[in-house]
This record gives C-alpha cells, structure tokens and sequence, in this order.
C-alpha cells in the first residue's frame, strides 16, 4: 500500500527502513522524506512505523556471541 503519495512511499519500504533501524518519525522523515510535503500521510506512517516497532519488539531477538581472542 502507497502511504506517502507524493514521494511514492508504501508500507513495505517503511518496514524495510526499521529493519535497517529507523525507530522515530524524525529519522523515517530524513530517510525516506514521509510526512515533508503534503503531511496527509504522516499519521499513517506513524501507525506503520509504530506496528512495525511493536511486532520487532515481540520478536525473540538473536543472541550474538562474540569469541574473546588473548593477546
């Protein structure tokens, strides 16, 4: 679904900039310059945005281990 018409933004590219770790709108506006037009599409961003963060939040995170080199 198309959420900023203007700069052609739908909700899968919003997904995808939290994946790549955009967590405001502020950061989302600089990434992918929703909401910086019109504005009509900003509080549907922000739902996007908001869903996309609750359900990355549920999710079990990876557990990364580091292996510790002697010098």
């Amino acid at each position: 679904m198309i959420v900023c018409v203007c700069h052609n933004v739908s909700d899968r590219r919003i997904r995808q900039a939290v994946r790549e770790g955009v967590s405001s709108m502020p950061e989302l506006r600089a990434e992918l310059s929703v909401g910086t037009c019109c504005g009509k599409c900003h509080s549907c961003a922000k739902t996007v945005l908001r869903e996309c963060l609750e359900e990355g939040a549920r999710e079990p995170q990876p557990v990364l281990f580091q292996q510790a080199f002697a010098a």
